[in-house]
């Protein structure tokens, strides 16, 4: 199915948390994620009632309760919201992810290095992916995901590919829910660029995106698998065209499979 067609497709999930009476819970967990896609820029009450789809009153209390759990914080200089310090603190909790950063620090940085580009370890987080590592200094344009950042996982060759690894009913769900998030933020103008670098990783097997969603601006990647073979994430590498020609595509493959192989003794090590 095209990502057009998914566009009058309703997520299957939605209105599941009201039949279990935890729709409460599962709004503020929705705004702590809408809150966690900009950690630097940071979320005016308006936008967030907007992209939330909710009113500015529910959106206020909730604001309220989790600014005083230190889950999110609000900017002094511009009133708005970031994610606060109790998110990290929570992570502390699960050291075995804190080891694997550490270790996949020095293969993303030494694989940027190598192969001149920017290089990114991406991990899965439900229907997205959240930037753990960016490593490289070539000036990109369009490459402005950075660590911390949350996108849905069609929007990048990395998501891709960790989408090749899912059952097909699974990954059509997820395509599914980011098609409908997409349109809500974006519209429909990117879907057929979208589409472009879905048909053409599909060809290959894994995430190709020759510039079709931001021009110029080439992006390859290869799922990174755990212990119980799901793919947890993905290895990306960004460049030029100059750089990463298709005439490179099978040599930029052979790169991105060795670094995998090293990501995922690291991660097995780790107990990932």
């Amino acid at each position: 199915m095209n990502l057009a067609d998914m566009a009058s497709i309703t997520p299957c999930n939605e209105g599941t948390s009201s039949r279990f009476g935890t729709q409460s819970l599962a709004r503020g967990i929705r705004l702590m994620r809408t809150i966690a896609t900009r950690p630097q820029v940071g979320w005016r009450l308006t936008d967030l009632a907007i992209a939330c789809g909710q009113d500015k009153a529910t959106v206020r209390r909730m604001l309220a309760c989790l600014v005083e759990e230190r889950l999110v914080e609000q900017r002094a200089s511009d009133r708005r919201y970031l994610p606060g310090p109790f998110m990290y603190e929570l992570g502390l909790a699960l050291p075995q992810y804190g080891a694997f950063q550490r270790r996949a620090d020095v293969i993303v940085e030494e694989f940027a290095l190598r192969m001149g580009g920017i290089a990114l370890l991406q991990l899965r987080s439900g229907s997205d992916f959240v930037c753990a590592i960016r490593a490289g200094t070539v000036q990109m344009t369009g490459a402005m995901v950075y660590p911390g950042g949350r996108r849905p996982l069609f929007t990048s060759a990395g998501g891709i590919a960790i989408l090749q690894t899912l059952p097909p009913e699974e990954a059509n769900a997820i395509l599914i829910d980011n098609v409908n998030q997409e349109i809500k933020r974006h519209g429909v103008s990117r879907l057929t660029s979208l589409q472009k670098m879905r048909d053409r990783s599909e060809r290959h097997g894994f995430g190709v995106n020759f510039g079709y969603v931001v021009p110029k601006s080439y992006a390859f990647a290869v799922p990174v698998r755990g212990l119980n073979g799901a793919a947890f994430g993905a290895v990306c590498i960004i460049g030029t065209p100059e750089a990463y020609g298709e005439e490179r595509l099978e040599e930029v493959h052979g790169a991105l499979l060795a670094v995998q192989t090293r990501l995922e003794a690291a991660a097995h090590e780790c107990g990932l």
